[in-house]
């Protein structure tokens, strides 16, 4: 890699010659690690051209880091950072001048220390990683993303790389949520009904913006999203969880004085209940008689491969009370981070604008190329392809939990990609998890999912999107001994 001449300046109130300023920059570009072994500098000429000094005094300086260690040259192409040069012990993870900042009176809010489920970045290094989310290699269709970026940055879509788009969206991929992702799900909107978010979670912190505040009241399910009850705390508004059972969220739980309610009715999360057809219209009916908006997160929906999918509360909704929430994050990959909101236009007016404010509108060129992959029929060959993959895994790691005598605290009767499963009660599964990383199996502890510090600590995970059938039960039976041994 070439260094650029713009990242040298010179001091006027530097005390010295020229010469030794620039060494000193050097220097300690190299000792701070700014500037890494194999880094070419650029040419004299073109250093004192940026300078406005003679070239001579840029060449002397580095023959003297060079004569130093510093540098090292290479037949005719000039000087670059030696392989072996010094370098201090600073490895950037602490700040080389004390804070005069006292941070806790000047910060007017804090969100670090919210409970969230912990990642484990290099997961694919774990035999069994049962964690939840993540994308498996050996489904996602590497070559078709691959095409499909291309032709993004072809010259006959070239404004969709290049192009701010202000307060809108790509028409393409917002035709074909409508005409095709929506209409799978029972639901008719328009364009300006529809609006494209940073995943379901940028979704989530519109739509508590924009309808939650003080004199609010919320409800949520527990347990439930982490990152929603975050995102629910920030409005300041009067929060109430309810707990949910074997289908869901209980609409005769709710409070009637609640004025929005959020719901993940298709697979909730974590236990991936399905909320029967009667809870649905019961929702929309106390949702009516008592003025209250709905937020529909439709989790996993995709993903129903044990049974056909129910309706999505939109699709029943005949008086805009429901807000819809979908995401590609989850059936394509998480980094994508693409999402989309589906209400009615006032609200997606508002949405929009507030969007605007924050981000503008998520990349172009990851738009078009998500809007190619749907609509060449990849997206549609992915889900195929992860629901017939599920479906065995799920079966194999259902038998293994049978015979290795592990509890499975949730119902998923339309499919899901994970288990919520139930330690016994002496066991807490932050422990279990990390004893468990050690022994190369990853799971993921419920107590983030509940509200409160006073919630089950008993309570985990195991998913079976990443991991490969031939090594459930092998991964299933470390997790039993570990309990056993607990």
């Amino acid at each position: 890699m070439a260094l650029s001449e713009d990242l040298f300046f010179l001091d006027t109130a530097f005390e010295g010659s020229l010469q030794s300023q620039i060494r000193q920059i050097v220097a300690s570009a190299i000792l701070s690690r700014r500037f890494l072994p194999g880094e070419r500098l650029p040419s004299s000429r073109k250093l004192a051209k940026h300078l406005g000094i003679s070239r001579i005094t840029v060449t002397l300086s580095y023959q003297e880091l060079v004569a130093d260690g510093y540098l090292a040259t290479r037949s005719r192409s000039g000087f670059f950072v030696a392989d072996d040069a010094p370098s201090s012990a600073f490895d950037g993870t602490t700040a080389p001048q004390q804070d005069q900042v006292d941070w806790d009176q000047a910060l007017q809010r804090k969100y670090a220390g919210a409970a969230k489920v912990e990642k484990t970045f290099n997961w694919q290094s774990y035999p069994y990683p049962f964690i939840y989310g993540q994308a498996d290699p050996k489904l996602f269709s590497h070559s078709n993303w691959r095409l499909c970026a291309h032709q993004a940055l072809g010259k006959k879509e070239f404004d969709s790389l290049t192009s701010d788009y202000a307060e809108e969206d790509d028409p393409q991929l917002i035709d074909f949520i409508a005409r095709h992702t929506l209409t799978r799900r029972g639901i008719h909107a328009n364009r300006d009904q529809i609006l494209l978010t940073v995943g379901a979670q940028n979704a989530l912190w519109m739509v508590a913006q924009l309808l939650l505040g003080p004199n609010k009241h919320a409800a949520f399910e527990n347990p439930g999203y982490p990152g929603l009850r975050g995102v629910l705390r920030q409005s300041e508004s009067r929060l109430t969880a309810i707990d949910v059972d074997s289908e869901g969220l209980n609409p005769a739980k709710l409070p009637t004085d609640t004025d929005v309610v959020f719901t993940t009715p298709s697979h909730h999360a974590p236990t991936a209940a399905t909320m029967p057809m009667n809870r649905r219209h019961a929702l929309l009916k106390l949702a009516s008689e008592h003025n209250m908006i709905i937020v529909e997160d439709d989790y996993e929906f995709e993903m129903s491969f044990l049974n056909s999918p129910s309706p999505a509360l939109k699709s029943l909704d005949t008086e805009g009370r429901v807000i819809y929430i979908g995401s590609f994050s989850k059936s394509l990959f998480p980094g994508l981070r693409l999402g989309y909101l589906v209400a009615s236009e006032p609200l997606i007016r508002q949405a929009r604008a507030l969007r605007s404010t924050v981000l503008r509108h998520p990349p172009g060129h990851m738009q078009r190329t998500t809007a190619n992959f749907l609509a060449l029929g990849h997206y549609d060959a992915l889900i195929r392809r992860m629901k017939d993959a599920y479906f065995e895994r799920r079966q194999v790691m259902a038998k293994a939990l049978e015979e290795h005598g592990l509890t499975v605290a949730g119902t998923a009767s339309f499919g899901g990609s994970s288990f919520w499963m139930r330690a016994p009660d002496h066991i807490n599964t932050l422990h279990l998890a990390a004893d468990l990383k050690t022994k190369g199996v990853l799971i993921e502890p419920g107590a983030p999912f509940f509200e409160g510090r006073s919630g089950p600590h008993n309570h985990y995970r195991l998913a079976y999107s990443s991991i490969d059938s031939t090594a459930i039960p092998k991964g299933v039976a470390i997790i039993s001994q570990a309990i056993k041994n607990s």
